[in-house]
Formats: structure tokens, sequence, C-alpha cells
């Protein structure tokens, strides 16, 4: 769990402010389950400039909560959980320094989203709160109020946590969870994940990384693991300490994540998935006639492939579709076998070259056009699905064919300003695997939508 706070103080000399009003929403990386919202008489006058910034005056104040009414829903919010604020160690600060006052000493472990976004999202002209949010399409109101601020905060985080894609922070919260003694149940574990699509992350009581996995239905996928009798399974069953999740809503981007993700963490119980799935691929190349022949092959990767597959029959299956939508003859892709399988015998008698109805050049542009469009080299697009609830959308880029990673927006704006869309990404590798499942993806998804640019 995470404590995402803000506060607004007094200002004044160091370690003499008094806070005016502080916000905390209690998330799960996920969502926000709790909040707490108050203003705060802090019994000492607001300096001028605060009072212009904020707009909070003293007396707004004067009927407002004492510090010493309000500490107990605080620890209580705050237990148990990671402290995140932006510039955290001025919050953190004040809040032990009004806690010190009362003869408490309060301490917790801090994340400063300043310091997060300086890793993860670097090269940015400015790193406060209001510039950053509005560089990064993020809404936000109430600035320089604690709840609108704190809310920024969190909807940052939560974008911060999925570029995150080596797990540091939860890895981090992991230890927090093994020092603390919480070591969950399987079915604990299993009450705890949703029945959404996503990726899943298992680790064992050293907050190592043993299993990456993604599932259109993360909760049904877990008690597999843990209902298996597979070698991996039982070894997973053993090991396992806790598991935390991404919804990601698009199929697409589990698929994506999954494969980035176990190629930079390398889990011990993933070693299968570091190969390539997609065994059989498609190549062009021209016959002593001068027809360009497609050849569905075992992939080479010294060869230029036009798409991949997972297997051989799903390979032919695809090339009989194909076949039909591009008027392409069946011999020249390998399926042929009698007459009445060509899909030119139903014109005139094939003679398994097509020299009889068209000449290489005008055959050769249909497998050309059908290369085109099956094929996103050197084009640009994103490609609109599915996000993680009925108000959100998932986009994946790509430009000038290259793979450049995913977001995932409410606003339209943030999609059609490229430099929006560019800052809000979660930026990925382009390798052979990923642009196999965007191919593979966009072949068989019927909700996908295509944004040419």
């Amino acid at each position: 769990m995470y404590a995402i706070l803000d506060i607004e103080t007094t200002g004044g000399q160091f370690n003499e402010e008094g806070i005016t009003e502080i916000a905390i929403y209690k998330f799960d990386g996920h969502e926000v389950v709790d909040q707490f919202i108050s203003l705060v008489n802090p019994e000492i006058p607001i300096q001028p400039f605060v009072v212009k910034l904020t707009g909070i005056n003293n007396a707004m104040l004067q009927s407002a909560p004492k510090f010493f009414e309000v500490a107990k829903r605080i620890i209580e919010i705050t237990s148990d959980c990671v402290i995140v604020a932006h510039n955290a160690s001025f919050d953190y600060r004040i809040l032990r320094t009004e806690f010190r006052r009362l003869g408490y000493d309060f301490e917790a472990k801090t994340l400063c989203t300043v310091e997060l976004a300086k890793k993860l999202i670097p090269e940015q002209p400015s790193y406060s709160l209001g510039k950053l949010v509005r560089a990064l399409g993020i809404p936000m109101a109430d600035r320089h109020r604690a709840s609108g601020d704190a809310m920024a905060t969190t909807k940052l985080f939560k974008m911060l946590l999925e570029k995150d894609v080596e797990k540091t922070i939860v890895k981090d919260f992991i230890k927090l969870e093994v020092e603390k003694g919480i070591a969950p149940k399987f079915l604990d574990l299993i009450s705890q994940m949703p029945t959404k699509t996503g990726v899943y992350y298992i680790y064992n009581e050293g907050g190592t990384l043993i299993y990456i996995g993604k599932s259109q239905n993360i909760k049904k996928r877990i008690n597999q693991h843990f209902t298996g009798i597979t070698t991996k399974s039982k070894k997973i069953q053993a090991e396992v300490f806790t598991i935390t999740y991404d919804e990601t809503g698009s199929e697409l981007i589990a698929l994506l994540k999954e494969s980035e993700e176990i190629k930079i963490n390398r889990p011990r119980y993933n070693r299968a998935q570091r190969k390539t799935i997609f065994q059989y691929a498609l190549y062009a190349e021209k016959d002593a006639q001068g027809y360009l022949n497609l050849k569905l092959e075992k992939t080479d990767g010294r060869k230029k492939e036009i798409t991949s597959f997972a297997s051989l029959q799903e390979g032919k299956n695809a090339l009989f579709r194909y076949t039909a939508k591009y008027h392409l003859c069946q011999k020249l892709t390998g399926l042929y076998q009698t007459k009445k399988e060509c899909f030119q015998y139903k014109i005139k008698e094939c003679d398994g070259a097509c020299i009889g109805e068209v000449t290489p050049e005008v055959y050769n542009l249909r497998v050309q056009q059908f290369i085109s469009e099956n094929s996103f080299e050197n084009k640009s697009m994103i490609l609109l699905d599915r996000g993680r609830n009925i108000n959100e959308r998932s986009a994946v880029l790509i430009e000038n064919g290259i793979y450049k990673g995913y977001a995932f927006y409410d606003l339209n704006y943030q999609i059609t300003n490229i430099e929006i869309l560019k800052n809000i990404l979660t930026p990925m590798q382009h390798n052979r695997d990923v642009k196999n499942i965007i191919q593979n993806y966009i072949r068989k998804s019927k909700s996908l939508k295509i944004l040419h640019f």
C-alpha cells in the first residue's frame, strides 16, 4: 500500500512551519481505497505570500481541527504504507515535526515522485508538479491545494509505476512486506487478484521476481498455477511469497508487457518464454519466371520476413485467407496440391504460375499490396484498444515502422498531440518478437482501431 500525500503549510522559518491542510490518498497500486482530506488549524499566522499562493487564510482555519485532533486518523491511514509525495523530503519532514511536537516518533518509508520522474521520464524541462502533469496531459484541479496536488501526484505515481518495467518500486515494497513478516497463503493471494486482463508478477520471500505471466483472467490463471502438477507449477507453489499485477484492459499491451519484462527481469521460471513463440514466418522470393512466391518456412533470422506465426497450421490457415483476399496463386504460396485446391482454377485451369492470366509485373503488384497491408515497415500509426476501465483507452505507438511503446489515456488531446503522447508513453524496445506480436494481434483483433499519421 502507498499513502500519497500533500501538505500545505504556513511558511516561515525552517522547522517552525505549521500544517494548514493535508490530503492523503491510500493507493493499492491500482486504485484509491481510502482518503483523508482536512484543513488544519496551525495555531500560528500564515505568511502573506502563502495566502496568495494557496487561497487559504487565517479566518478559514479558525474552526478547523488542530493537528492533535487529526493525528490518530493520519497514523491509521498511513499504517503499513510507503509515503509517496512530490518532493517527499519536505512533506515527510513537516509530518515528523508535527508528530514530534506531540511526543510521537512518526516513521515510514518514503518515495519521491520528483526523483522517480527524473529516472523514468528523463529530459523534461521541469519537474515541478504543475508543469510535469501538464506535459503528461494529466488533468489537474485546485493547484496548490492539498487535495488537488495529492490527486495529481496519485495519477502521476500510477503512470510512473507503469513505466517502471524493471519493477524496482515494487521490489522495495516487497522487502517492506518481508520485514513486517507478512506471508499470505494461496487463498489470500488468489482473493486479491482481479478477474481482468493484465500481467502478473510472482515474487519469492527475498523479493526476487521468479515468474511473469499474462492472462485475460488473472485470478483464473493464478489459480491454475496453485493447482497445477507440473514441475514448474510445484516450484512456483513452493517459493511464492506474494503476487502483484498490472491491469491492462488490452490483451495486446499485456502481451507486449510480458515479452518486454521477461527479457529485462529474466525470471528463473520464464526460461521457455525467453525464446520466440513465433516458429514459422512468411517470406517472399522471386522464381525463375519473375513471379514473387510466398513461402511459409521455419523462422530464419538472416532473412527478411513479412509476418510470422506460432505454428505451421496457423500459417497455412492465414495463407488460405490471403490467397482469396488478394487473388494470389496457391501454388506460388506452397498451398497448391490439386487443381481443386487452387484459387485460380475457379477462373480457368491453373498451370501453377498464373502465366496464362497475368504477367509477373501485374501479379507481383498483388503480392506487394499484401506485403504493404500486412507489415508496418516504414509506417507511422497509433493502435487504439481497450483501457483498464470504461473511461480509458490504450494506445500503442509505431513510428517509421518502429514500436515505441504504449500508453493509457482518458482525454483525446493526449493522443492527437504527439508530443504529449510521447511524454505519457511507457517506452519499450523494438525487436522481432514485439513486431510479430503486434502483427499477429492486428490480424486477429476485431476491437483494434488504427490511426495513421
